[in-house]
């Protein structure tokens, strides 16, 4: 790994403040990779906090060209501007995501509708859409009580990685404790297993993909 100054966005998004997994899970790594880099300046955001959905006056400014919004259009989508630059001046996106429901929690996807813009985070191409954050890697950090990652009851996993590609960040590494209702020390070794090799996996120059 670079001894450089790297910049974490870490984004929580459960709802439990204490107790959460997800939390003690992105806490053990962000202070793991403390330990391994000089210089690693921490970005958070807790969705806890709350995150506004989207509405008829935001999509509207979202789809108005910037040179010929007004200043309220402007305004309306001043927080999202301020998402975005997290996103932009990271360089590993730390997502701490529970399933909730079999999928990701609500505040969640209201943070991507924040963030998944187009010509700001992504644009369309005669090729097809391109991601615009390119030259980062995402880690995305899950727990559940019963669903396996990866199942076909998981609706959430492979929507965050495919949604963080699109945007560019095709460089996805999962730190899972799944099935903590039924087996809680199972879950916990094996997500300690995925953290390694999610330090290791930061350390590694971007693939050809990136």
């Amino acid at each position: 790994m670079s001894k450089n100054k790297l910049t974490v966005l870490r984004i929580d998004s459960s709802g439990r403040r204490h107790g959460s997994t997800t939390r003690a899970l992105t806490d053990q790594f962000i202070e793991s990779l403390k330990e391994k880099t000089a210089d690693v300046a921490v970005i958070t955001r807790d969705l806890a906090d709350g995150m506004p959905f989207v509405d008829e006056d935001w999509i509207g400014a979202n789809f108005t060209p910037a040179e010929n919004r007004t200043a309220a259009q402007s305004a309306i989508l001043a927080f999202s501007d301020s998402l975005v630059e997290e996103l932009k001046a990271a360089d590993i996106v730390v997502i701490g995501a529970p399933i909730y429901n079999f999928n990701i929690p609500a505040v969640l996807k209201a943070w991507i509708d924040q963030v998944a813009r187009a010509r700001v985070t992504f644009q369309y191409t005669e090729k097809g859409p391109v991601g615009l954050l390119k030259g980062k890697r995402a880690v995305v950090v899950t727990a559940s009580g019963g669903v396996k990652v990866g199942s076909d009851y998981d609706f959430g996993t492979d929507y965050l990685k495919h949604l963080l590609a699109f945007i560019g960040i095709t460089e996805t590494s999962m730190i899972a404790a799944d099935g903590l209702a039924t087996d809680q020390d199972g879950a916990l070794s094996r997500a300690g297993a995925d953290l390694k090799h999610a330090l290791l996996t930061v350390e590694t120059p971007f693939s050809s993909a990136a």
